[in-house]
């Protein structure tokens, strides 16, 4: 028995030990991940580990001083371009090394490789947009200029000295988590960071939606609804701005083409909504007496936060502001000339191709009067624990087939199967080189030259100096006929090809205008009748740039703090616009108590979403009910666009008697009274106006994720704004890094972020900032003019050497 009893003790020891050596997804192998020595407990930082030291590493030509301030965001002051970028790189890693290689890995498509089976229909689908193709002839384009390619061997130098600092048990919580190690970071890792921005930025469409429209109502109705042209709007380059260029000849529009009737899955949607805001002023209009500017790019919020704030000094840069964690230079920020900020255009850069090849083996595809061959690529797909997996992509001179038609596609949403992709984002320019000129830029002419290799995504990008503002619509934009691209097109025509470009110098601009203020909100570029070339026809509403124009209108002595309060402005004109006509409507004497109350908290809102408010939920769950009500019988989401807000708002208040307010699936004929009053009821008799959960801040169901969904490291918001308001905080989109900075000889700047500098959730400075940007607040930025400058605002200082 005895024996038995020891047989058992130890088959259950060795079981144990290698189970808890073993991973079982999404489990780590807890014996190492639990480990006092080696495990997540090494990632816990105390208050007094960032100290004054020296480093040596091999490849630093020329000692680095590195200034650390109260935020822990460095201040590098090298001697050189490479040291600069080499200091650079070895930072961002020591503070977001999982996060950089993580986002990396999704955008090359290898994230079975450190997850397993589960996501290879992901990485299946970042390959098949041409992600990893296309980030490598981006590679080549920047590496075939001098000053791009040292930048990139510098700070992968950088990178790959911090990594071969680590041992298994100093790696980031989250390689543990996955039980991986970090791996060499390569130059090609940064042409796919920039990949992955184009893609969150213009990897959409709505064409099949379309199409679907276009085939089951006709043009008349397409037409209707579905404008080139909203009905309000207050388009960036003010209206009546003439182009100074002779244009290009635009090609004609070949006769009607619908594409043939196909099974298809739906293309990832274009939000409506969401966006960013950027705006400027001249001296005119300020308290100082020079310009101020604001940049406020909303996106996917998540922790570590997206930004990584630092200042990059060497002789002829002096640049402050955010990076991408694992590329090179600073995104958004000024230097002691200029200031520059970016919202994102939405033009539309991506169509979709029928194609048609000469037979199944599908070796060609027909092009005009003739049969080019098609390129096969073979991408190999690592998966953990199982065998590597090939696929193989089909290019035309379109761009890669995404879906063959009897495949299924990486979630119904994701693209239309049979059909080729024709993106910007694989036409390459060099958008470092961009980022190089523009953080060294000291005037309008040397930044609008900088632009010029700027391709995807396409940006507004706004300006000032000390005497001068500006906005710059730029991009790569492919000259189209109007409409080009609305709808699904014929491969196998060649007036359906893209016809040629738009010239850098005669993209949409601004230069001090006379009204005294520049801005964009994602809304429509530039007035067809003032600018001979089409850009898409579906922008964000008006209604965050009318809000902005108004309040920069009125001001006549600007502060940064105005700036600073503006930002948080949660007004919108959405219901200011609607709600009145909607409330008339509302059949009052038939309402209950509960539902009069409703009532009346509609009827005296002031149309600001603030987080204590009960109006905005009843609003937004009303709007959306209705909108769904009109539209939902006709055109339902899983296969046809609905008709835009601003349409909706036109048809309320102008077309009371229109034909969509009925409901063709039931016998009665409905009206827009009907819909009205059913939807307002339903939201009325669902809602206690007077219970907390009811309230904006906590109903809108905000939150900040961390970027690999880890529960427990991340942040429930209560805040206001909304979709429509400058402050557009909607569920886990928002303001990503609020900045204002004011021009002058000496320029000064304020800014913060949902987050803080370090990636490690053990540490304070991972979410240190985040309660400050609830709040609306902004901290100065402490920009230094020389190593020497204001010593005792910094808290620690590192000096690195070469070996």
């Amino acid at each position: 028995m005895k024996w038995i009893k020891a047989l058992l003790a130890t088959a259950l020891t060795v079981v144990l030990v290698y189970a808890l050596n073993r991973t079982f997804f999404p489990v780590p192998a807890l014996g190492s991940f639990l480990s006092p020595y080696e495990g997540f407990w090494r990632g816990v930082e105390k208050d007094d580990a960032f100290k004054t030291e020296e480093l040596t590493l091999e490849g630093v030509q020329a000692p680095v001083q590195i200034r650390f301030d109260s935020l822990r965001i460095p201040h590098i002051f090298a001697q050189n371009d490479h040291d600069l970028y080499f200091a650079q790189g070895y930072l961002t890693a020591k503070d977001r090394l999982w996060q950089m290689e993580f986002m990396t890995h999704a955008s090359a498509g290898r994230l079975a490789e450190i997850i397993g089976p589960q996501v290879l229909e992901m990485d299946r689908y970042q390959r098949r947009m041409g992600m990893l193709t296309s980030a490598k002839e981006s590679l080549a384009r920047m590496q075939a200029d001098p000053n791009t390619n040292a930048v990139l061997e510098a700070y992968t130098e950088g990178v790959n000295a911090y990594i071969s600092q680590l041992q298994p048990r100093d790696y980031p919580f989250e390689y543990k988590l996955l039980n991986y190690a970090p791996e060499k970071y390569t130059p090609l890792k940064v042409a796919l960071l920039l990949k992955r921005l184009a893609l969150d930025m213009t990897g959409y469409s709505d064409d099949l939606r379309m199409t679907n429209t276009l085939r089951k109502y006709g043009p008349e109705v397409v037409k209707d609804l579905f404008p080139d042209y909203p009905f309000k709007e207050e388009p960036i380059i003010p209206m009546g701005t003439k182009p100074d260029f002779t244009p290009l000849t635009v090609p004609p529009a070949p006769p009607a083409y619908i594409a043939a009737l196909a099974q298809h899955t739906l293309e990832r949607q274009k939000p409506e909504n969401l966006g960013s805001n950027n705006w400027a002023v001249t001296g005119n209009r300020t308290a100082s007496g020079y310009p101020l500017l604001a940049s406020d790019p909303h996106l996917g919020l998540s922790l570590p936060s997206i930004w990584y704030v630092l200042q990059l000094h060497a002789p002829g840069v002096n640049a402050y502001g955010v990076t991408i964690p694992g590329a090179p230079g600073v995104g958004i920020g000024f230097n002691e000339q200029i200031a520059w900020g970016m919202t994102n255009v939405g033009s539309d850069v991506l169509d979709w191709y029928q194609i048609t090849f000469k037979d199944n083996s599908r070796r060609e595809y027909k092009h005009g009067n003739q049969w080019k061959p098609v390129r096969r690529v073979v991408e190999k797909i690592a998966v953990k624990g199982q065998a590597l997996v090939l696929d193989t992509v089909l290019y035309t001179h379109h761009g890669p087939v995404v879906y063959l038609p009897e495949e299924e596609a990486y979630r119904s949403s994701s693209t239309p199967t049979g059909h080729a992709i024709r993106w910007t984002a694989h036409d390459n320019q060099n958008e470092l080189h961009t980022l190089y000129a523009v953080n060294r830029a000291r005037s309008y002419s040397e930044f609008r030259e900088a632009l010029r290799t700027w391709a995807a995504p396409a940006f507004n990008f706004v300006y000032a100096d000390s005497s001068n503002i500006a906005i710059v619509s730029n991009g790569l934009y492919p000259l189209k006929w109007q409409g080009q691209g609305n709808f699904l097109l014929d491969g196998a025509n060649p007036a359906h090809d893209w016809q040629g470009w738009i010239p850098m110098d005669q993209v949409p601009a601004v230069f001090n205008p006379s009204r005294g203020f520049v801005s964009s909100a994602n809304q429509v570029p530039v007035h067809p009748q003032d600018y001979p070339y089409y850009l898409g026809s579906s922008f964000a509403g008006y209604e965050r740039s009318a809000r902005i124009n108004q309040r920069l209108t009125a001001m006549t002595q600007a502060t940064p703090d105005s700036f600073r309060v503006m930002q948080t402005d949660n007004f919108s004109f959405v219901p200011k616009n609607a709600l009145p006509t909607l409330l008339a409507l509302v059949q009052q004497e038939n309402l209950t108590a509960a539902q009069k109350k409703a009532y009346q908290t509609l009827a005296s809102w002031n149309y600001r979403f603030d987080p204590e408010l009960t109006a905005p939920t009843l609003f937004e769950e009303w709007w959306q009910s209705l909108a769904r009500a009109i539209w939902s019988d006709e055109f339902p989401a899983a296969t046809y666009k609905s008709p835009s807000r601003d349409r909706l708002v036109q048809l309320l208040l102008n077309e009371p008697q229109a034909r969509w307010y009925d409901n063709v699936e039931t016998p009665q004929k409905e009206t827009l009274t009907d819909l009205v009053n059913t939807t307002f009821l339903q939201v009325a008799d669902s809602m206690n106006t007077a219970d907390a959960q009811w309230k904006w801040g906590h109903a809108k169901n905000s939150s900040i994720k961390h970027l690999g969904l880890v529960q427990g490291l991340g942040h429930t918001l209560n805040t206001g704004g909304s979709a429509n308001s400058i402050n557009a905080l909607n569920g886990s989109h928002g303001p990503s890094w609020r900045m204002v900075v004011q021009l002058g000889p000496t320029v000064k700047a304020w800014g913060v972020y949902p987050g803080g500098q370090s990636g490690n959730p053990g540490s304070r400075f991972y979410d240190n900032l985040l309660q400050d940007w609830q709040a609306g607040q902004l901290h100065e930025l402490l920009f230094l003019r020389n190593a020497e400058d204001r010593k005792e605002k910094t808290q620690a200082v590192w000096v690195m050497k070469g070996k």
